[in-house]
């Protein structure tokens, strides 16, 4: 069996010296793939997602992009080999516009960016509609799109979203996965935290139901979704 494009295998970790959170937690994601977490409030989820990305101490367990092992390196050392993170928040620079935002996320680039811009603009016209206002006047919806447009200009080999829907109306959750299904088709991997369990686990070609740090259940979200157990736990029935 191949090994995945991005995976956190068998985690077990914390914040500093505090107890594990984590407990021999595994996420992976392959090229084109969206890939959810999901799971109870203080399950672990975006814990899961911060070790991957380097965000905490890992007591056990390995970190591997595209095959190499990188459970050492830091945050920004991750963003140059291709991770391209979203926190759930303070993910925007309010005062500074939004394509002053984008050009932000190309930070890390050498060549020229225009391309990726354009690349973006198309995956969200608001954002080329209200370039030249400050990202603060945006509504919550447009916010996530700046955030999510900015992680895309570094040109990442893994999008990785932390709760991108939260706060956002039902609508805008619509059109926010609308979108992610549309980066997740041009071949990026894409990893996902979501309190919104179901609608997730409808675009998810991989799933993972994390409960205490630890997989619960694993599987498509189909699968998961047609899980008597899954449904009854987590789903509402």
């Amino acid at each position: 069996m191949t090994q995945p494009f991005l995976i956190g295998k068998a985690m077990t970790g914390g914040y500093g010296k505090g107890p594990a959170i984590l407990n021999d937690c595994t996420i992976a994601v392959n090229p084109g793939e969206i890939a959810v977490i999901v799971g109870p409030n203080g399950a672990g989820k975006s814990t899961a997602m911060k070790a991957v990305f380097g965000m905490l101490n890992l007591h056990s367990g390995r970190v591997l992009l595209d095959g190499e092992d990188i459970t050492t390196l830091s945050p920004q050392e991750r963003v140059v080999k291709g991770m391209g993170f979203v926190p759930q928040t303070h993910n925007i620079f309010t005062s500074m516009t939004v394509e002053e935002n984008l050009e932000m996320g190309a930070f890390i680039r050498t060549d020229d960016f225009t391309d990726t811009l354009e690349q973006v603009y198309h995956l969200f016209p608001i954002l080329k509609e209200k370039r030249r206002q400050p990202a603060g006047q945006l509504s919550g919806g447009q916010r996530q799109q700046v955030a999510v447009g900015r992680a895309l200009m570094t040109k990442p080999k893994v999008l990785m979203l932390d709760e991108p829907t939260a706060g956002v109306s039902p609508i805008v959750m619509d059109e926010l996965f609308d979108r992610i299904i549309e980066v997740a088709r041009t071949g990026l991997p894409v990893l996902m935290v979501e309190q919104n369990a179901r609608q997730a686990l409808e675009i998810a070609d991989r799933a993972y139901v994390l409960v205490t740090g630890a997989n619960a259940h694993t599987g498509t979200g189909k699968e998961l979704l047609a899980d008597p157990e899954v449904r009854r736990s987590f789903l509402g029935g």
